[in-house]
């Protein structure tokens, strides 16, 4: 805040005021003043008072101002007269918040309070995260991202286009802030379960940057969100006046892959081997294709297969008290058999070869998937993905998920299709009459759930073990109450990130996934699951994710890909000790 006017700054200005007035003073009287300013660059270092610093969302405070500090700055007259506490504008906030009927409107209100007031935007959010998640991320954020050409306002992340090529080092070095530890970057062809928005799935690293500050404590500064711009081929965007990415179809191949490296390596150039990238919505075809290729060369990894497998996987682990048994004692269904699904099923597998001790292959036999046209089983061999072709089974084809269930009889079904309603009353029945605590996971995105909580209750008299990727309301039946998990990837990809910074860690691998599922699971209390969640509250996500990031940071030792060294003797204690607050400091 406090960087002062350097004497190149002064000899600049100076120079350029006498080049003004030689210019004025060039001019016969009669002559009209000039209309046009003069061309200058826009650029000045200098102390923030005044005006200029209650239009700094980094340090503004608003009515926080003191007398001493108005009276120090230069804010009389420009703020009401009144003095209202951090606490007391929290209040407002959500007051106006509260007031407002649509989750969209309450979305733009608070992107406008962060533009204007930073910390006082986290501090609402941690106040009221578990009522606020819903807005800042999904399922609002998919609205958002659909609207996006309508909604921008002021540049929150860095958007590079293909057209960019050759340039992308330059276009990090135009981000102001120097120190990074997060990246999450998306192409926009698969957002959420909308498809390909092109440009305007900004919305996803933007709400993700969020999170990584609210719940895992990372600074926000420390923090960048980024979009590639290929194109897109979604024809109602090309023809929208308002779209404000490239007019033009995406462009993929040998051009596409060059600007995705290009990107990698400029980011490593800039940031360092300890800056944290997460992909997030990439296309199938290219999800699991970029993870293996920088996974051995930078600190890497895709939101959407690894952080929701690890709390897939931990949401199952805490299920275990409730249904019995370890997890390689499940049989597990997958409803959906895409890159990330078989993603997840292959960290789901991983942890079984480990907990029986047996190998990778016999660990896959207890996981089945079913696509869009059934059983994925040997007969189908010739039209099946080279992603599913780990987990074919040599069984008779069954081509819908009600006959699927019947004849693998799982104890655990989990959604992951985009498919709506696809867990039908019939197919929920038939898990309640295999088991007596079947496990549910719809985890498909909260426009294109599988199953309601109140659905999957109902029709299992309230046997199964449930978690669906948003938040549910309560469900009463039989004259209990059940609270519906919340298998929110939130619960783990920030305190992957902190881990990360804490272990100042080079190279993620899947067991610290495993250690965060493990972590994570840990977390759920018996009261908790009394209530039915196999996910602790939200209201509890920092102190979660201080444990996540332990684990994660405690594998990395363990792995050697540590480089902070020597390794604290307390990372629960540095986890707390690192993580951002979002409280005003004093100006006096």
């Amino acid at each position: 805040m406090w960087a002062l006017r350097g004497s190149s700054c002064r000899r600049r200005r100076l120079s350029s005021s006498l080049c003004r007035g030689k210019q004025l003073q060039s001019r016969s009287l009669h002559d009209e003043p000039p209309h046009e300013e003069l061309n200058s660059t826009p650029w000045v270092r200098t102390v923030q008072s005044g005006i200029d610093l209650l239009r700094n969302p980094k340090y503004n405070k608003g009515m926080s101002f003191t007398k001493i500090e108005r009276d120090r700055n230069h804010l009389h007259g420009l703020l009401p007269p009144a003095y209202m506490n951090q606490d007391l504008q929290v209040q407002r906030v959500m007051s106006n918040v509260r007031d407002t009927e649509s989750n969209l409107q309450k979305y733009i209100f608070l992107m406008a309070l962060q533009e204007r007031n930073e910390k006082l935007f986290f501090r609402v959010l941690l106040n009221y995260l578990e009522e606020l998640l819903p807005i800042v991320y999904t399922p609002t954020v998919g609205i958002v991202c659909q609207k996006y050409g309508l909604l921008f306002r002021r540049p929150r992340g860095l958007f590079i286009s293909i057209n960019d090529k050759g340039q992308v080092m330059e276009l990090l070095k135009n981000w102001p802030e120097r120190h990074l530890r997060v990246i999450v970057v998306t192409d926009g062809q698969r957002v959420l379960g909308l498809g390909d928005l092109g440009v305007q799935g900004m919305g996803i690293p933007v709400g993700k940057i969020t999170l990584y500050s609210a719940c895992g404590g990372i600074s926000p500064h420390e923090c960048l969100p980024v979009v590639i711009d290929a194109g897109t081929n979604n024809e109602a965007l090309l023809r929208d006046p308002f779209y404000p990415g490239l007019r033009q179809r995406r462009v993929e191949g040998e051009l596409y892959d060059d600007l995705v490296d290009e990107f990698m390596d400029a980011v490593k150039t800039r940031y360092g081997d300890k800056v944290l990238v997460q992909f997030e919505d990439f296309a199938n075809k290219n999800a699991f294709r970029l993870l293996l290729q920088y996974r051995g060369t930078h600190l890497v990894f895709n939101g959407d297969i690894q952080a929701v497998g690890a709390v897939a996987l931990a949401g199952i682990i805490a299920s275990l008290p409730l249904t019995g048994g370890k997890v390689s004692d499940h049989i597990f269904l997958f409803r959906g058999a895409g890159e990330t699904g078989t993603g997840i099923a292959e960290l789901l597998a991983t942890y079984i070869s480990k907990e029986a001790n047996i190998s990778i292959q016999e660990a896959r036999e207890r996981i089945w998937l079913v696509d869009s046209k059934g059983l994925v089983v040997k007969s189908r061999m010739d039209t099946l993905e080279n992603h599913k072709l780990p987990f074919v089974k040599d069984f008779p084809p069954h081509h819908d998920l009600i006959s699927s269930v019947k004849a693998v009889r799982p104890t655990a079904l989990l959604g992951l299709s985009g498919t709506a309603n696809c867990f039908t009353k019939e197919v929920c029945e038939a898990m309640a009459n295999l088991n007596t605590r079947p496990i549910i996971f719809a985890l498909s995105h909260p426009t294109t759930p599988e199953c309601t909580a109140e659905q999957a209750y109902t029709w299992t008299q309230g046997q199964c073990v449930f978690a669906s990727g948003s938040h549910s309301p309560p469900v009463e039946v039989n004259g209990r109450l059940f609270h519906a998990g919340q298998g929110n990837s939130a619960f783990v990809f920030p305190g992957i990130g902190l881990g990360c910074v804490l272990a100042g860690a080079t190279r993620i691998r899947d067991e610290m996934f495993l250690a965060a599922a493990d972590a994570l699971a840990s977390q759920v209390t018996d009261e908790n699951r009394e209530l039915g969640l196999v996910y602790p509250p939200l209201n509890r996500i920092r102190e979660t994710s201080t444990h996540v990031a332990k684990a994660v940071a405690t594998m990395a030792y363990k792995l050697g890909l540590a480089t902070n060294l020597p390794k604290p003797h307390d990372l629960l204690k540095e986890a707390k000790a690192r993580m951002y607050h979002p409280s005003y400091r004093s100006y006096c």
